[in-house]
Formats: C-alpha cells, sequence, structure tokens
C-alpha cells in the first residue's frame, strides 16, 4: 500500500503543533510503510523527514480545488492530511482527513500568519457546523488526535464517516531529568498568544511569586507583547524569548519548577507531554483534553484564577511533592508515541482503502 502524506502544512523555519505533527507521522510512518509526502515549499525539507516528495501548489492556493488531479498521477492508494481543507475534486484514492479540535466555533480569531482574505473565509467557515460537515463527509476515514475531540465530533455530529484516533505523542529519544537534581525557580510557557492560549492569568498570578522568573518561550508580535507587558505586576519577573530553538527548549525543560498552559481550549496540549518526557511537572488549566492527557500527573487550576495559578507553583516548592510529580510524569508520557500513532494511521489507512473499493463496487 503506497500512502502519500500532505506535508504543505509544514512551516518554514520552525514548527507549529499541526507541522510538527505531520513531520513526525511522517518519520514514523515512513518506518513500517510505502510512505512519500507532499510540500509547497522546499524549505520546508528542512523540518521534514528524508523521504520521497512530490513538489505542487500551496493548500491556500486556488489550484487546492483542483489538486486531486496532480495527486491522481502519483499512483497512491490512500493520500492523509493533516487538516480537514484538502482538495479532494475528482479523487481516484482513498482519503483521509484529520480534525484536530473545535477550539475555533468558540474562539473565532484567525491565526495572524494566515492572508487577509483567508483570515474573512476563516470567520465565516466557523460561525455555522455544517461547512465542516462537508468537508469531512468528503473522506473515506477522518482521523482526530483524542478522544475528546472525537466526542466533541460526536455531539455536533460532524461527520458519517468513521472516525480513529491517531494521537500526538513527544519527541523520541528525550532524556528524563534527575528527579533528585530538583529545578530552578524558574516557570515556562511554550505556544502561541492568541486570546484563547490565556497567558493573561499566568502573567497576573506573578504577582505572587516575586521569587519566580516566567519565561514565555515562543514567537510574539511587538503588539501582542506590549499588550502583555502592559499586565506584568510590579515586582514580577516575566522574560519574552521570541522563539528558542528545539535545544534551547530542551535545555530549559531540564531544570525549570514547572511547565504552565492556561489555556481555555486545546486539541491535545503537546508540550504537557514533551515536558512530562522530560519529568518536568506541569500546571495546567481544568479542561477535558488536559485530564485526557495529563491523567492524575498534572496540577490542574481554574484558568481565570491567578491566585489558583500561583497556588500550584507553591506547593511544587515542596521537594518531595516535585519529585514525586517528575517520577510519575515520565511514566505517564511513555504511554505515547508516534510508533504507536503510526501504526494507528496504517489501521485507518487499510480500512479507508477498503471503504473506497466498497464505494466503487456499489457504484
Amino acid at each position: 500500500m503506497k500512502i502519500l502524506i500532505d506535508a504543505r502544512f509544514t512551516r518554514l523555519d520552525h514548527h507549529d503543533g499541526i507541522s510538527r505533527y505531520g513531520s513526525s507521522l511522517i518519520a514514523a510512518a515512513a518506518k513500517v510503510a510505502d510512505v512519500s509526502m507532499l510540500i509547497s515549499d522546499t524549505r520546508q525539507l528542512a523540518l521534514l523527514p528524508d523521504v520521497p516528495y512530490t513538489l505542487i501548489n500551496s493548500p491556500l492556493s486556488p489550484a487546492e480545488l483542483f489538486v486531486a488531479r496532480k495527486i491522481n498521477t502519483l499512483g497512491a492508494d490512500v493520500v492523509v492530511c493533516p487538516m480537514q481543507t484538502m482538495g479532494s475534486w475528482g479523487r481516484k484514492y482513498a482519503l483521509i482527513l484529520t480534525l484536530h479540535d473545535l477550539i475555533y466555533y468558540e474562539h473565532p480569531a484567525p491565526p495572524g500568519f494566515l492572508p487577509a482574505p483567508v483570515r474573512v473565509l476563516w470567520r465565516l467557515y466557523h460561525k455555522a457546523f455544517w461547512p465542516q460537515r462537508v468537508l469531512l463527509n468528503r473522506a473515506d476515514v477522518v482521523a482526530t488526535i483524542s478522544a475528546t475531540t472525537e466526542a466533541l465530533m460526536a455531539k455536533y455530529r460532524l461527520t458519517r464517516r468513521p472516525v480513529r484516533i491517531v494521537g500526538n505523542a513527544p519527541q523520541p529519544g528525550l532524556t528524563p531529568r534527575d528527579p533528585g537534581a530538583g529545578a530552578e525557580k524558574t516557570l515556562l510557557y511554550m505556544g502561541s498568544f492568541m486570546p484563547y492560549k490565556n497567558v493573561e492569568t499566568m502573567v497576573r498570578g506573578m504577582a505572587e511569586l516575586p521569587e519566580m522568573t516566567l519565561h514565555l518561550l515562543s514567537r510574539i508580535t511587538p503588539e501582542r507583547r506590549a499588550e502583555l507587558e502592559a499586565l506584568i505586576p510590579a515586582g514580577a519577573n516575566v522574560v519574552f524569548h521570541n522563539g528558542v530553538t528545539d535545544a534551547e527548549y530542551e535545555a530549559l525543560l531540564a531544570r525549570t519548577t514547572a511547565l504552565v498552559s492556561l489555556s481555555k481550549a486545546e486539541g491535545y496540549g503537546l508540550p504537557l507531554v514533551e515536558a512530562m518526557s522530560h519529568g518536568t511537572p506541569v500546571i495546567a488549566s481544568d479542561i477535558p483534553i488536559f485530564r485526557e492527557v495529563g491523567s492524575d500527573v498534572v496540577s490542574y487550576v481554574d484558568p481565570s484564577s491567578p491566585a489558583d495559578f500561583a497556588a500550584a507553583v507553591r506547593d511544587l516548592e515542596d521537594p518531595a511533592l516535585w519529585k514525586d510529580r517528575s517520577v510519575r510524569s515520565v511514566r505517564r508520557a511513555a504511554e505515547f508515541s508516534w510508533d504507536e500513532s503510526a501504526r494507528r494511521l496504517l489501521t485507518a489507512a487499510e480500512e479507508a482503502v477498503a471503504l473506497r473499493k466498497q464505494g466503487r463496487r456499489r457504484r
């Protein structure tokens, strides 16, 4: 079976969540199957594994409406897209589309990197569920990354197609830190600064943690940085890194007190698993997806309460509690792996091919 994975959502110079998900899934699946990929810019190859590729149009191009004509010539049995927007008109192959989350129905502000016309369409698209149903029902199988999103898809009846979980995972080969070595009085945040990420609560909570330093690691626009800087309490220590390398991120994780994510909505929460795989405790908002990922090893707090956040940090200043969380975090993170995700993807691909053949016979 020939599997073609759409890697055109890979960023050019640094991964975001979907970019890393696609790249990691390609790398794991290529170890056990005949896998090639689609790209739209050769600069994407720097963040992708070394597998065969085909260069075609951007997924944001009008040519996407007719992309299946190009893909038909590549001889793939099944095409896997880490998004749900891939053109499919006239396709001759089985298709798996992916829905990561339903965040933007509740928080409709589009990512800033999208072109202005796409941002307008984005907002219109998320005003109702029927456009999502139209997109997903074009697939033979729909993938998602968590049981939480799977349940929401069923609640809103988003597709008639089979839904299969192909989850996220930490990067392989990470070495857990020594839980007996203790931690620096630092806190880390890795993620975007979109409003639903709720970085404001942790910034305000630093008023009660004058001995701690909060490191905001991701890239940030000058405008958004100014908004957050205006909220920093007097005497609080908040550092903006405006992007870090993977090596820098791992080095910071290896000595910090905790990683923090107080997001109001998520599709998965990959930074949580990355931190846990290092043995770094996590403080996170008490939302269903974080409960699914973190189980009983995460400190859950009310995302609207700076005081709850600060109290969770102070709890982790107890060396015995911190060591216990560190050890159990590593065990929990080990339950997630890209090899298992690849196995699930291959099972879904076989199902998609079988359903495609059944559909042809009926016609």
